[in-house]
This record gives structure tokens, C-alpha cells and sequence, in this order.
């Protein structure tokens, strides 16, 4: 039996791209008013911090119907990034697979294969270094919490937000995703090009290189299958509270969020 897998979608196009982006903010304004702030709330899109709530913690926003775009770091990225730089070879395994590809795309249009030959051991190394559990939960906890500094993962999903606390949802996913390499499952494909990250036998995330237009060209790329992920959160921290009737605060977020009400 085949292999369950994110389907690769086509470029986005510049529009499409600032259409996500601008349904970002507006579901983090949205959130922001919920939980009784005013339209200039705090926060630090760069460093992850989509919404900072009355009591300064910090949240990542996340909505979307079919995935979630965790990170899309170019070289640069990962080799200022002391964190990435010190995850016992996480980023430098990160820019060999960077290094892997020619300087152009158009370099690459002619030698394809070459280069995915040459991402193959890099991939397979970066899947190896994050079968060890606490390894994985410092690339989670650094890729979707930017090592700490955001404190709650924060979903909109059937018009209501979902808050869950930052270190469960690190704890939750280092327990039950396992890690893998993709393989070549029709003629012409390459294996181990990306890392898969498998929930109950189910891909629900991806490392993987962009490479399909000129303009993320070079740049990995980190996503996550909302709702196999949501479907993992929800199965695993089960207490919940209802903050409003539009904010549900889940697990351990029960006893640290919203206690400025």
C-alpha cells in the first residue's frame, strides 16, 4: 500500500501568497479582540509572536484549512540562528542540504537529478539526528516556538481558537511522532528528499527543499497537516475550558492563561 503523503502543491503566486499572509493577520486581530484587546495589540511577527496577551505571554496564530507553514528559512537563516547553530548539527545538516543545489535555479533546471542525488545523505542524516526524542522536541520547540520565546500555539478552527500551551505541544509531538525519510514510490522519483514527521502511520509534517519557482529557490521549508496535527492535539490533551464562547484553552494552558479576566 502506498505511502500517505503531503500532496506537493504548485508555486503560489505573489497574490495568493499576500492573500495567506493577510488572512494571518486578520485571524490574529480577531484573537487579539476576543480576549479583550484593542485593534494596535502587541506583537513581533518576526519572532513569532503573532499576539501578546494581556498577561505578556506570547502566540503563535495559526489557521488555514489544509496545513500550516511552521518555518521558510534560506542559508542565511539557519547560519545566524545561534539556535539552529548549536542543536548538535541540526543547522549545519540544514545548510548542506542548502548547499546540495546549485547557486541558480536555472543551474538547477539543467541538473536536476544531480542535486537530489546529492541532498540524499543530508536528508537521511538530518532524519537520523531527529529520531532522538529530546532532539526533536528542541527542533519543534525552536521551529514553532521559536525556542521559548512564544509561550501557546493558538489555532482557529471551526470559528473558535484553540489555546494550547507551548511546552505540551512540544512534550505531545516529541511522544508520538515518529521520524522518517520520504521514498521514491513511482518511476523517476527520488528517494529520501524530505524528512517525514508520522503520526499512527500518517504524514503530518515535512522537511523539505523548495524548489519549484525561481523565488523560494534555495529556501527549506517546514509544514504541518492542520488537521492531523489538530487531530493529535485533540486526542492527547483532552481537558478543556471555555474561556469565552469564542476561546477554548486546553491541558496545561488551563491553568496559566486568562487569569487577567
Amino acid at each position: 500500500m502506498a505511502e500517505p503523503k503531503i500532496r506537493k502543491s504548485r508555486a503560489s503566486s505573489p497574490e495568493k501568497a499576500r492573500q495567506i499572509r493577510q488572512q494571518g493577520h486578520d485571524d490574529a486581530l480577531l484573537f487579539a479582540l476576543k480576549i479583550g484587546l484593542d485593534e494596535d495589540y502587541k506583537n513581533d511577527i518576526k519572532a513569532k509572536k503573532d499576539v501578546i496577551d494581556p498577561a505578556g505571554d506570547a502566540h503563535s496564530v495559526k489557521s488555514g484549512q489544509k496545513k500550516w507553514q511552521i518555518f521558510l528559512y534560506s542559508y542565511n537563516r539557519f547560519e545566524t540562528d545561534a539556535s539552529f547553530r548549536v542543536m548538535n548539527g541540526i543547522g549545519q545538516l540544514l545548510m548542506d542540504c542548502i548547499n546540495a543545489f546549485p547557486p541558480t535555479f536555472d543551474e538547477y533546471q539543467k541538473s536536476k537529478m544531480k542535486a537530489k542525488e546529492r541532498l540524499r545523505p543530508h536528508m537521511v542524516a538530518l532524519a537520523e539526528k531527529l529520531k532522538d526524542k529530546l532532539r526533536l522536541k528542541a527542533f519543534i520547540a525552536k521551529s514553532i516556538f521559536n525556542g521559548g520565546e512564544v509561550n501557546y500555539l493558538t489555532v482557529y478552527d471551526n470559528k473558535k481558537f484553540h489555546v494550547f500551551w507551548g511546552k505540551e505541544v512540544e512534550q505531545v509531538m516529541m511522544n508520538n511522532l515518529l521520524v522518517e525519510n520520504s521514498q521514491a514510490r513511482q518511476e523517476g522519483q527520488v528517494p529520501e528528499q524530505k524528512v517525514i514527521l508520522k503520526y499512527k502511520g500518517v504524514n503530518l509534517g515535512e522537511i523539505e527543499m523548495r524548489n519549484d519557482s525561481p523565488v523560494h529557490y534555495r529556501e527549506i521549508r517546514f509544514n504541518m497537516l492542520k488537521p492531523k496535527a489538530m487531530g493529535l492535539l485533540f486526542t492527547t490533551i483532552r481537558a478543556k475550558h471555555n474561556f469565552n464562547a469564542d476561546v477554548i484553552v486546553y491541558g496545561d494552558a488551563i491553568r496559566r492563561f486568562g487569569h487577567w479576566k
